[in-house]
């Protein structure tokens, strides 16, 4: 299903005026932050944690629009004959990426307990409200319904290599329905994962140029905060409570932005740490971004260290939306979190 690009392009464009105009009245923290070094993302794209580019050897290598293309992903090669028409993301952030390249999904997996759209892209293509009514839930993220894909009749499958028990039989028992193609999946490899589902869409070009609004709203945020602003991004999910380093996908967005971090969490090479209630003032920073689910207060908030952290008592502890900012890693996402720490840490 096909829709209109405007309202994204008007988001990406809307956020970069919003970062250029802004004025040395920003809100500077320096007197609030905890006294932990903090880590800072003043580095060349070398060093960043998410890759900037398509994975090595990935891709079909040919023009936007030729079809068929052949594209090398995580699981082999796959033919994609014509143009994509009906869509199956299986994966979470995978919708987000396909709205975003004007392509509303048939059918998408979803983390247990979470609406088969997020509310978040809802309210980003309010035009697409009818398409996404017709957005079939086809089960878990980890363990699609094969039969209920099946019925949906897709001419593309999307679906990540991340967090699948058998993945090999997966992409066997998908690539029997439909062409599929795997991407690498984690957060914090949302870009050159949206840049080869585009390509197997191809709409490579189309994604370049989100990418690259995307970095223009980065760097003139990154000219506007101060180290001392640090933040932490913390969630809690059944019995887990975790903070969240640079190679997360809010971590990524943050070290994007040159938003410093707490010394807790500059931590590489691994998504989050699991933390104890007694442990929670490794979450402290002058800004505290904690995942909320639909709306309802979280149990952070009843903890007996919370009220001792330096955010909470300076009253920058932000109750965030899951979605966008820990589940889907996606380019609409990427602008919300970005536009999120915009308006908390510079006005």
């Amino acid at each position: 299903m096909r829709i209109r690009l405007a309202h994204t392009f008007l988001l990406a464009g809307g956020l970069a005026l919003a970062l250029s105009g802004v004025t040395a009245c920003g809100k500077d923290d320096s007197s609030s932050s905890p006294s932990s070094t903090a880590s800072t993302s003043a580095k060349g794209d070398a060093v960043r944690a998410a890759p900037r580019t398509i994975a090595a050897g990935k891709g079909s290598g040919k023009a936007d629009g030729q079809f068929p293309r052949t594209v090398k992903h995580f699981k082999g090669e796959t033919t994609v004959s014509a143009q994509p028409q009906r869509v199956v993301a299986v994966s979470t952030g995978q919708s987000d990426a396909l709205l975003t390249l004007g392509i509303a999904p048939v059918g998408v997996g979803s983390p247990d307990g979470t609406e088969t759209v997020p509310q978040y892209l809802k309210d980003a293509f309010p035009d697409q409200a009818s398409e996404l009514q017709k957005t079939v839930s086809i089960g878990s993220r980890t363990e699609p319904s094969v039969e209920e894909i099946a019925k949906l009749k897709p001419d593309l499958i999307l679906v990540n290599k991340a967090g699948k028990g058998d993945s090999a039989a997966l992409y066997k028992s998908l690539s029997a329905i439909a062409p599929t193609v795997v991407t690498e999946g984690t957060g914090v490899n949302w870009k050159s994962d949206f840049l080869l589902l585009a390509d197997a869409l191809g709409k490579r070009d189309a994604a370049q140029q989100r990418l690259d609004a995307f970095h223009a709203s980065a760097k003139a945020l990154a000219g506007k905060v101060t180290p001392k602003q640090t933040v932490s991004f913390l969630n809690q999910s059944g019995q887990r409570t975790r903070v969240y380093g640079v190679s997360s996908f809010a971590g990524s967005i943050a070290e994007d932005a040159g938003v410093a971090r707490p010394a807790a969490q500059s931590f590489k090479g691994k998504t989050s740490r699991d933390i104890s209630s007694e442990e929670l003032d490794k979450a402290d920073a002058a800004w505290i971004f904690y995942g909320v689910k639909g709306g309802k207060n979280s149990k952070l908030e009843s903890l007996p260290l919370w009220k001792t952290l330096t955010a909470v008592k300076n009253e920058h502890a932000v109750a965030v939306d899951n979605d966008p900012f820990y589940l889907n890693a996606g380019p609409t996402a990427a602008n919300h979190v970005l536009s999120t720490l915009s308006k908390r840490l510079v006005g």
